[in-house]
């Protein structure tokens, strides 16, 4: 049995056209051989009336719900939209099988809102699937093993379709969206920007950790680990996407690199607050340490962070930049803190220590004065800080300088 899974997003199934569409890609599959195990998330996005962040309203004014409670009223947009995909997949005359995430095997702690997967046991659908039904599953939750729904984070229907390829050994996971494909930057800021036809798992998850929201990083993790093939693509045309698998895009073992063809694409994320901690008396106490054990206590994840024996600088989230506050005038730290920050980062593989890189990014950021006020890098990226205003001109200068939106596919 040849087994594809095909995860539609949230404007893949907002409405009756929409879930039409969908029917002709699960038929198309079924004409070429294959058996098709559909995962769906809500349906639409915020405002619409089924969407996740729509169904949370429903509990504005009202005493907080635990977070249990919380991951059922959750996870309700992925059961309708799947119980209506069932219904428009018998029109096409096929017999849908609906599943929950923990009805079809998928396992998880309990970290309600954000649960990790233990295991996937795919029996009762490979027992479908081999009554020739065809699964539809909602997505984006799983269940604890006594028995609690949980739900899988923001992007958890795209671990969901990657963890059930794995669990049944598919040819290829196909995530359908809005976009035909990952692209050398956000459309939205460089209309030019190229879409990608093969990337490496690394390189994606890159891209995706550091903004490009076209796939979440935890499903492409999971792809890496277990070595299933991901096609990105578009619900609305027939463009083959971007092929994620191992190895198509690493580094050159002949060593011929060159700045032209170092980077793959330009991600960016905003919303950030910069933070400037002093630390008093430090030949006493690790301040450092205390810092950010009880950062990580409060549930704050930092980024970019710059440590010096006196001082620090870092990032968080502006969602959480409260609890950060909070955090340090409870340790009596003296600290700055600037909002309306944006990090851009550059991700190719290989580019650290490649000579003229970071001369040609800096020469883009000059000729428009964009100031930098952070950096880190890695491996495959290099992330600048900026002030927000100024996140646009730099992703399209860098875009430019490196010729993503006209040269050929970076090596």
């Amino acid at each position: 049995m040849r087994v594809v899974v095909q995860k539609f997003g949230g404007t893949s199934v907002r409405d009756f056209d929409s879930r039409e569409r969908v029917t002709k890609w699960v038929t198309a599959a079924i004409s070429e051989g294959l058996s098709p195990v559909v995962v769906v998330s809500a349906m639409g996005r915020k405002g619409e009336p089924y969407a996740t962040d729509s169904l949370l309203t429903l509990m504005q004014g009202l005493p907080d719900a635990s977070a249990a409670e919380k991951d059922l009223l959750m996870m309700c947009g992925e059961i309708f939209s799947a119980t209506v995909m069932a219904g428009h997949l018998r029109l096409q005359g096929l017999s849908p099988q609906v599943f929950l995430g923990g009805e079809a095997g998928i396992v998880t702690d309990d970290r309600f809102g954000d649960a990790q997967i233990l295991e996937v046991n795919p029996a009762a659908l490979r027992a479908a699937l081999l009554e020739g039904k065809t699964p539809v599953i909602a997505g984006f939750q799983g269940q604890t093993p006594t028995g609690q729904f949980t739900t899988l984070g923001r992007g958890g229907s795209d671990t969901t379709a990657v963890a059930i390829g794995a669990a049944l050994g598919v040819e290829v996971v196909e995530i359908f969206t809005d976009v035909d494909g990952i692209k050398t930057a956000d459309p939205k800021i460089v209309p030019d920007a190229r879409t990608i036809a093969h990337l490496d798992y690394d390189e994606v998850f890159q891209l995706a950790n550091l903004g490009a929201r076209v796939v979440h990083p935890r499903a492409v993790e999971i792809a890496r680990q277990f070595g299933v093939p991901i096609r990105i693509r578009s619900t609305f045309t027939r463009n083959p996407g971007t092929l994620v698998v191992a190895g198509h895009r690493t580094m050159d073992p002949w060593a011929h690199r060159d700045p032209d063809h170092a980077v793959t694409g330009i991600t960016q994320l905003e919303d950030l607050v910069q933070f400037l901690v002093r630390f008093p008396d430090v030949a006493s106490v690790d301040w450092s340490y205390r810092l950010f054990s009880a950062l990580g206590d409060r549930g704050v994840s930092v980024d970019l962070v710059n440590l010096f024996p006196d001082r620090a600088y870092f990032c968080v989230p502006a969602t959480v930049a409260t609890t950060a506050e909070d955090t340090m005038q409870h340790m009596d730290l003296v600290y700055e803190s600037w909002s309306e920050r944006a990090k851009v980062s550059i991700v190719g593989s290989a580019i650290q220590g490649l000579p003229g890189v970071v001369g040609r990014i800096m020469s883009a950021l000059n000729q428009h004065h964009v100031e930098v006020l952070q950096s880190s890098d890695s491996h495959s990226t290099i992330t600048l800080l900026l002030h927000r205003s100024q996140m646009e001109v730099a992703v399209t200068s860098l875009h430019r300088q490196f010729g993503l939106g006209t040269k050929e596919e970076s090596i």
